[in-house]
């Protein structure tokens, strides 16, 4: 939302009417409805504070077990397959064929992929396409069918813009996510998130529209923020319905309507091919818990504030300040025997995830002189509602009285929902540590922009061990990692793949991480990926530049030169993702993989 243009535009916004508002196609399929709850409907499941005891949903439990059953055997020995190809020179140890090949239990793999605006969703996709047994470029490396072994995808903010586009547009193959083809329209990076012509008239009446598409969600007495305007620009790229050419068509809803709870819908994740998706959010809370609050690493948000997650069945809480959660279908509802539907829009939760306005908002500052002032004062006008945070995203809190000695909302009842890396967890370890998930192995992808000139430098790694061994270390276990940025630069774990937690205590349950960062430009390549997170607008061809630099950064391993690759990667990383596995069986490290292991694996 830095858009130069977007600050000229805005000043159109005041003038606007809500009776005219009214009228916009999207305004109706995006405003909440408010009915009586279903027979048998519970607003509120409690899973405790105790994370040995806490279960996932029945309807994730069976969606996973299902998934176990019925997919991941045959997409183990698919990727297994592709690795072998890749590797006909390299002999793979007997106990890595049986766990891949199905003969022992086979990894619990989750993917985490980072926030970072555009850059981190096109580069978050680029890796992608490389684990995507789909793609036969992604097969022949040896990487291929990664993706599709996943148990479990996480992403925030401009990651959940990938991850929330993905499972709405049906598990497309990335190509088609992003351009567009076979029933999906494409993310439109070409147009520009809030100006998509330039033309400073035109561009006013497109933010009038995305103003008249909240419209009837305030008149039906649902508070609206800046986030429910990010959320309707977002949706005008990142859910399926939007083209270029349609873009300014008000007799179409450009994803309005498009709910996250309606996911579960879809044939691909009724038949299980999806990874379980799941979006991350941060919280603004209004009351100390009790204990103090430590500065994060980078962010406005305290460490321990809850984290929320939004998967396609619930949303809640698993840190032991609350351990609760609530449909995501009936997201909004008074928390009475009377329902809201429609709340949970795809765009909205990925506005939510990627609501970082709270940054123009700090102490002494004016933020109606602010690069989102208009925006505010706009929302002020056309909008009023006293005593309501405009900066953040507003969700009637479903947790109201829960937790009162520990809970710091317990007592509000709107939720104030921000970008979910400013805590500084840019990447979203968080959902793939808890215990009822059991996830083993997570590949982490971190296109953060850390440094000075928008490199990772694992800067959200540290936010994560430091997360969990200040506050939240009997709830989820985390390899040690460097404890400084300086480290990470130092050793170049940024700049090729870098294996965490190889040798934990047996007794443990940390997972091994497998960590591919956006840390500088693969081969000897210029540098394409490591664009500013204010950038909001990207030509076709640079997008293609950047998903192919990605594919490299995934595909590389750790060179042996300036323009060889590891030919031997292909099986370090099956080692990585079978290594807890193997432990679990009791057997040695051997063959290729404890070479591999002693050259991918940092210790402190």
């Amino acid at each position: 939302m830095r858009s130069t243009a977007f600050l000229t535009i805005l000043s159109f916004v005041l003038s606007f009417s809500i009776e005219v508002s009214a009228q916009a196609a999207a305004s109706a399929a995006y405003a909440p409805a408010l009915g009586a709850c279903p027979s048998g409907t519970s607003l509120l499941r409690n899973v405790g504070t105790d994370a040995s005891a806490q279960t996932v949903s029945s309807d994730e439990q069976s969606y996973i077990s299902s998934r176990k059953t019925d997919v991941l055997p045959s997409a183990w020995k698919a990727y297994l397959a592709a690795v072998e190809n890749a590797s006909p020179n390299v002999a793979l140890p007997d106990y890595l064929s049986k766990v891949l090949g199905g003969d022992a239990n086979a990894p619990t793999l989750g993917i985490a992929t980072s926030g970072g605006g555009h850059r981190a969703a096109i580069v978050g996709a680029g890796i992608l396409n490389a684990l995507d047994g789909r793609n036969q470029s992604s097969v022949g490396s040896g990487t291929g069918g990664l993706l599709q072994a996943a148990s479990y995808l996480a992403g925030l903010s401009g990651g959940s813009w990938l991850v929330g586009s993905l499972a709405q547009g049906d598990f497309p193959t990335i190509p088609h996510l992003v351009f567009g083809g076979d029933g999906v329209t494409g993310w439109q990076t070409q147009l520009d998130l809030l100006a998509p012509t330039g033309n400073t008239t035109t561009d006013a009446e497109y933010v009038k529209g995305l103003f008249a598409e909240i419209a009837y969600k305030y008149i039906k007495g649902f508070p609206v923020t800046i986030a429910d305007i990010w959320a309707r620009a977002l949706s005008h790229h990142f859910v399926n319905g939007t083209t270029a050419e349609n873009v300014f068509d008000e007799s179409l809803t450009h994803g309005a309507g498009a709910t996250w709870s309606s996911v579960a819908k879809l044939p691909s994740f009724q038949s299980h091919q999806q990874p379980f998706p799941i979006i991350l959010a941060n919280t603004i809370t209004s009351k100390n818990n009790g204990s103090e609050f430590i500065e994060p690493v980078q962010g406005v948000v305290a460490l321990e504030n809850p984290i929320y997650e939004f998967n396609v069945f619930e949303m809640g809480s698993w840190d032991p300040v609350l351990g609760a959660f609530t449909p995501t279908k009936y997201l909004g509802s008074p928390n009475d025997t009377a329902c809201v539907t429609g709340y949970d829009q795809v765009s909205f939760v990925q506005g939510i995830s990627a609501d970082l306005f709270i940054e123009y908002n700090q102490t002494g500052v004016d933020i109606l002189q602010t690069a989102i002032g208009s925006i505010i004062g706009g929302l002020e006008a056309t909008f009023p509602e006293p005593n309501l945070r405009l900066d953040t995203a507003a969700v009637p809190n479903p947790f109201f009285g829960v937790a009162p000695d520990v809970y710091p909302d317990t007592a509000e009842t709107i939720l104030n929902l921000v970008d979910g890396g400013m805590d500084g967890e840019v990447t979203p370890y968080q959902p793939l540590l808890v215990k009822a998930r059991g996830v083993d192995t997570i590949l982490a992808i971190d296109a953060v922009a850390d440094s000075t000139d928008n490199w990772a430098q694992g800067r959200s790694l540290i936010a994560t061990a430091d997360r969990v061994n200040m506050f939240y270390g009997a709830s989820y276990s985390f390899p040690s990692v460097p404890t400084d940025v300086a480290t990470f630069v130092a050793q170049n774990l940024t700049t090729r793949p870098t294996f965490f937690g190889c040798d934990v205590d047996a007794a443990s349950d940390a997972p091994l991480v497998i960590y591919i960062a956006n840390g500088g430009a693969p081969l000897g390549e210029a540098p394409v990926t490591n664009t500013s997170t204010a950038q909001t607008q990207y030509a076709l061809d640079q997008v293609q530049a950047m998903l192919d630099q990605s594919f490299a950064l995934a595909t590389q391993g750790i060179p042996t030169d300036a323009a060889t690759r590891d030919p031997e990667w292909p099986a370090c990383l099956a080692c990585a993702v079978a290594d807890r596995s193997r432990r679990a069986l009791g057997v040695e490290r051997s063959g290729v993989c404890t070479s591999c292991m002693e050259r991918y694996c940092w210790s402190a």
